[in-house]
């Protein structure tokens, strides 16, 4: 009766045996098409720049396509130029009319003209011809499609030359080249997945977000970077205040104010006033700084250690309210002898490098002064009704997700936690146990309640303090590590004290029984499948392999952030996977999008790895290709109701 009832509905978009069968035939032939290329990347930590380069020229996949359309027929010169136009065509036209004659610059246009035809026609020759034309700008879709499906065919040569000539003479020809370059784009990369940790310590993560709500299909990992912003966007305390802080750590209070409008001058205020005496020298900023930044420094010192004493003070206040998270080993605030100026951590006394603590009071240290509170009031406020910032955190509720199992690759920010033996780790949340897949689950049901819950709920608050667990707990799956040392990497000189230990997991990703298990424990093919994770930076430099467990598992944190990039040697690694199989790309640092359109100079990158498929992959071995043919079964039993009569045709 259920299929029945089914069936009839179905009947309303297929209403004959014909339209019914027309579709099936039509996904018929789509389960043949070759496999769409994805593109995995990972811990972006807001380098739009460099970011935006590797989508644009699709980790290399762009060049070696021109490579395969024009072989040595163009020079390496040409390819270059032909490079840089599908990269950057609005900004490459502006150089070329700039430095070409007028007769130079018709010549080229004429010739770029054609060869980004031919470039189109080879990345659409995977796809249908209706995604392609849905692929294209509706005002030139038309003369499009005419250009890449008539372009070759003998009979017809005059008629393309004519559609060339016409096009160039009623000045289109930019606007058709700029389209041209932007759909090669499109069609080069078919799915991106963006595994985890978009924000924090590159200055352009609100750029990257408009990026990605502008991209085609895409699926997004939180990474434990995203959790915060999501919790702090929620108006969460504690979470507010690690963004604004790791913000003026890395010196990139610009994309707090600058890129969603958070209201800092309530904090700057503070921080001068209680912290005016104060060099603050524990505060200086990570990284290189411009030298127009240099005058603010001492400020962005001040309010830095500002909000690191809120911080520390929120975050007791939490872990004394939810037991159940075994945090105490954070609580150092009352740890401190503020006469003697040391710390009891384990049992021992530590001299502190900063003494000075103006708002601690030694009786209750996790209370928040009232001039602290008016700060917190005013942050929460900023960045609860930032519409900007609230646009970018329902995207990343919309299109992520703690991990992802998609064609058999398992995608996840950091890590599974495991026990010694390899065994899953069972932790308990809200009173009940959780390990492997479960444990994700769960915790993204919270991560979702703390956001949309009702206001001032028990849920939301919860949920709320589940987002800054994720960030920092040991048994959070996107941290990994038994301990987040803030307190100790400011305030001690001891390097055993600001050790992080990473989990058994990283220990164990090599040991093939283990990826077998959490293979089949987010229900991926344990012969055929991969995991690919980031967050944990590969050293590159040291030794370190991003590839464990015989190509089983991918760890392509290589160094996206410039803070990062000395302890990698690299600049980032990227996965692309298409019909013939895998490759992992590593990136040398990117010089400006500048230096590209200019002196064609593409981001250098190494192919560390290539593993290619016995037989060229189809979309009918994909997920997609599963649903396609669930779709065509069903359609096959409207076509059957139809003649037995159980459901009438409409014409």
């Amino acid at each position: 009766m259920n299929e029945l009832k089914y069936l009839k509905e179905l009947s309303k978009q297929y209403p004959n045996i014909s339209a019914a069968s027309a579709e099936i035939i039509n996904l018929q032939a789509i389960l043949n098409l070759p496999k769409g290329t994805e593109h995995f990347v990972s811990d972006l930590h807001g380098e739009y720049e460099k970011f935006s380069h590797i989508l644009r020229n699709g980790s290399g996949a762009i060049r070696g396509k021109i490579d395969d359309q024009f072989g040595n027929i163009l020079s390496m010169k040409e390819k270059k130029n032909l490079a840089s136009v599908i990269y950057y065509p609005e900004q490459k036209m502006d150089l070329m009319e700039e430095e070409l004659t007028e007769e130079e610059l018709d010549s080229w246009y004429r010739t770029t003209l054609i060869r980004l035809i031919l470039m189109a026609k080879l990345a659409a020759s995977k796809y249908t011809r209706s995604k392609v034309r849905k692929a294209m700008p509706p005002v030139f879709a038309y003369i499009m499609e005419e250009l890449i499906t008539e372009h070759g065919m003998l009979d017809k040569e005059e008629y393309f030359d004519q559609i060339i000539e016409t096009i160039v003479k009623t000045g289109q020809v930019r606007e058709l080249i700029a389209a041209l370059g932007h759909l090669i784009q499109r069609l080069t990369i078919d799915h991106l997945h963006v595994i985890g940790d978009i924000y924090d310590r590159g200055p352009g993560a609100h750029r990257i977000m408009d990026c990605l709500m502008d991209y085609h299909s895409l699926d997004i990992q939180w990474g434990n970077h995203d959790i915060l912003w999501m919790g702090a966007a929620a108006g969460h305390g504690a979470c507010i205040a690690n963004v604004v802080r790791i913000s003026a750590r890395y010196n990139n209070l610009d994309t707090l104010e600058n890129g969603y409008g958070i209201n800092l001058i309530p904090l700057a205020r503070f921080a001068l006033d209680c912290y005016k005496d104060d060099q603050c020298d524990l505060f200086r900023v990570s990284g290189d700084v411009q030298e127009e930044d240099v005058r603010e420094l001492d400020l962005n010192k001040k309010m830095h250690k500002a909000i690191a004493v809120i911080q520390f003070k929120l975050e007791g206040q939490l872990i004394k309210r939810r037991p159940d998270f075994c945090m105490d080993d954070r609580l150092l605030l009352d740890k401190i002898d503020y006469d003697k100026g040391t710390i009891c951590i384990q049992e021992t006394d530590y001299p502190l490098k900063d003494t000075h603590f103006p708002t601690i009071d030694p009786e209750n240290p996790y209370q928040l002064t009232k001039e602290e509170e008016y700060v917190m009031e005013h942050l929460v406020t900023s960045f609860k009704y930032c519409a900007h910032l609230q646009e970018h955190v329902r995207f990343l509720f919309s299109k992520g997700s703690m991990y992802l199992t998609y064609n058999d690759m398992v995608l996840y920010h950091g890590c599974v936690p495991l026990n010694a033996d390899g065994s899953f780790r069972q932790v308990k949340v809200n009173g009940k146990k959780y390990a492997g897949k479960a444990l994700y689950d769960v915790l993204e049901h919270y991560v979702r309640q703390g956001y949309f819950e009702q206001e001032n709920s028990p849920k939301r608050k919860y949920g709320q303090d589940i987002m800054w667990y994720i960030w920092s707990n040991e048994n959070s799956p996107v941290y990994g590590k038994d301990k987040m040392a803030t307190f100790e990497r400011y305030f001690v000189d001891d390097a055993d004290l600001k050790k992080e230990t990473k989990d058994y997991y990283y220990h164990l990703i090599e040991e093939e029984a283990v990826l077998y298990q959490i293979l089949e424990e987010f229900d991926a093919d344990g012969m055929k499948g991969h995991v690919v994770n980031g967050h944990m930076p590969v050293a590159v430099k040291d030794g370190e392999s991003p590839i464990k467990c015989k190509g089983k598992l991918f760890i392509i944190d290589g160094g996206f952030s410039k803070a990062y990039q000395k302890k990698t040697g690299i600049a980032g690694y990227t996965l692309v996977s298409n019909s013939y199989g895998i490759k992992l790309v590593a990136h040398e640092p990117f010089k400006s999008r500048d230096a590209v359109i200019r002196e064609e100079t593409d981001i250098h990158s190494d192919t560390v790895l290539s593993k290619k498929v016995i037989r060229r992959k189809r979309v009918g071995d994909t997920d997609n290709g599963k649903r396609i043919k669930e779709s065509i079964k069903d359609l096959g039993c409207l076509v059957t109701a139809y003649r037995k009569g159980e459901i009438s045709e409409r014409i």
